[in-house]
């Protein structure tokens, strides 16, 4: 047998619309979202992949393209930039009978079969950008090789009445032994994090079978029941932070857990940084009589306000009078003198006039 010049192919599914983050994503790619001021959600699996030696990754655009090849940059900011492998940026295409546009994760597998199987890897490593989260990918390949799997699941625990929004697992042992995708009524709070590894030639040949010429919609439908089904599907548990930040409620709730007296999530891990294209901004301006309390302020932001417990992005105008509490306001808003904004998450470049106060629900200001 001929030894595979490509080991592990990463493909990071950056595709989706983000539907249910409202206005914040109608006209950026949800990969492309602005997160922590200064990052993109995209970010954190490039980061991972540059710190797990990951040198092989095809992103795999659809919604909105433009707002997130900007930001790869060709893959520089995270040493993807090779003359051999590193970043490919893949889209729908129309031509041959796999063609088409995306109708789920699986089925944008689907779409690029051939290129994958030219590509021939012994493993594919898939990826999401939905979620926050820091982990070595190597941790994950060697326990999948070591326990003979077809798949191995990333996995985590997460509250079980958000658990129906996720594919839902059963553990004995390290192997799933049921899979329900997205089910009304959880039998676990184990959830999936979106985070594969597949051995190639079971996920090219099942997905080939179970789509029979007409495409396939999401992993959850049938290729991981099958799997599972089969008896050699595994998980693996994170065992650190990862929070799904799909809805405003749980990308604002993402940001809140950054401020925390001790953050549950380290962004200055000095041994696994998150990397990212960095914006051209000046340094943040904090003139008197501004006010700034366990907040994060990013560069090229001007505080004369009072800011307590929040986010904000590159080139945020906080003015004189104004107060942001508990909030998100993301790059180039102007919250106005007087306003008080409190509990929202403010979309890009908005000038807030009108105090906004969220209560139960985390409110977008959109106009």
């Amino acid at each position: 047998m001929r030894s595979r010049r490509h080991q592990i192919l990463a493909l990071l599914l950056a595709g989706g619309e983000g539907g249910r983050l409202g206005p914040i994503t109608e006209n950026r790619a949800k990969p492309a979202l602005p997160f922590a001021g200064v990052y993109r959600l995209i970010d954190f699996p490039l980061s991972n992949c540059h710190h797990s030696r990951i040198s092989d990754l095809w992103v795999l655009q659809q919604y909105e393209p433009h707002s997130l090849a900007e930001h790869l940059a060709n893959g520089r900011p995270w040493d993807l930039d090779r003359t051999f492998g590193g970043l490919r940026v893949v889209h729908p295409s129309k031509g041959d009978a796999e063609s088409g546009f995306y109708e789920g994760n699986a089925d944008a597998i689907y779409r690029n079969l051939e290129a994958i199987e030219e590509f021939d890897p012994e493993l594919v490593l898939v990826l999401s950008a939905d979620a926050v989260y820091t982990l070595d990918y190597r941790l994950v390949v060697e326990r999948h090789r070591e326990t003979g799997a077809e798949v191995t699941m990333v996995t985590t625990r997460v509250p079980r009445e958000e658990a129906g929004r996720f594919g839902v697992v059963d553990v004995e042992d390290e192997r799933v032994v049921d899979f329900a995708y997205k089910p009304d009524e959880p039998s676990s709070d184990t959830v999936t994090t979106e985070v594969f590894v597949y051995g190639a030639e079971v996920l090219l040949e099942t997905i080939r079978e179970l789509a029979d010429g007409d495409g396939l919609e999401d992993f959850g439908h049938e290729l991981l029941p099958q799997l599972v089904e089969r008896g050699k599907a595994y998980a693996y548990d994170l065992g650190g932070y990862w929070k799904d930040v799909g809805t405003i409620e749980s990308y604002w709730g993402a940001h809140m857990d950054l401020l925390g007296a001790e953050p549950k999530l380290e962004l200055d891990d000095l041994e696994w940084p998150i990397l990212t294209r960095s914006s051209q901004r000046p340094p943040a301006r904090v003139e008197r009589p501004a006010e700034i309390e366990n907040s994060l302020i990013s560069p090229g932001a001007s505080v004369r306000g009072r800011v307590v417990g929040s986010v904000l992005g590159t080139g945020v105008v906080v003015q004189e009078g104004a107060q942001v509490v508990d909030s998100v306001v993301l790059n180039d808003a102007t919250i106005s003198a007087g306003v008080t904004v409190e509990r929202a998450v403010i979309n890009v470049g908005l000038t807030v006039a009108r105090s906004v106060r969220g209560e139960q629900e985390i409110v977008v200001e959109s106009a």
